[in-house]
């Protein structure tokens, strides 16, 4: 079958609608947690504002979800290609699961957990997908960056209560 730049742009929008549907559906749990429970956790001196998040994460989802497209457009048949798609699927959940176990359990130390499990996910998920496409695998680098302070904030949060 010939790839074309139309089954590209495709698979592209396709990758960062799913990526945004999971955080549409994780900050569902995370906008009604705010205002009762987080905002009455002590935290960090480095916390950001809230309104920071939701620019942020979408333009992460919107990376992330270019990168899935690439992968899926260039790699799909080749086995590293699916490896590199499991890979991505298994992060993706993880990220959806962190929101629901912090804010939706309200639990900072089962957060913890899921989001060190998401931190090298990510890392396995930008391996693979180096193997496919270097470019989809550096799209993910600005993600790893925001889990990995993510993962600071977290057990900061966790340490201050």
């Amino acid at each position: 079958m010939k790839q074309t730049k139309g089954s590209y742009f495709i698979a592209i929008f396709l990758g960062i609608s799913l990526s945004l549907g999971v955080g549409f559906i994780s900050s569902l749990v995370t906008r009604q947690a705010i205002p009762v429970w987080y905002e009455g956790l002590e935290k960090p001196f480095f916390s950001p504002p809230n309104w920071i998040f939701a620019p942020v994460w979408t333009l992460l989802y919107c990376l992330m979800g270019w990168a899935v497209g690439s992968v899926w457009h260039y790699g799909r048949r080749h086995r590293w290609g699916k490896t590199a798609l499991y890979h991505f699927g298994a992060q993706l959940i993880f990220n959806g699961l962190w929101s629901l176990v912090f804010f939706g359990l309200r639990s900072p130390l089962l957060g913890l957990l899921v989001i060190l499990t998401l931190w090298i996910l990510i890392q396995r998920t930008i391996f693979w997908f180096g193997l496919v496409d270097k470019k989809a695998a550096y799209l993910l680098y600005p993600y790893l960056a925001w889990v990995s302070f993510a993962t600071i904030l977290n057990g900061a949060v966790l340490y201050l209560n």
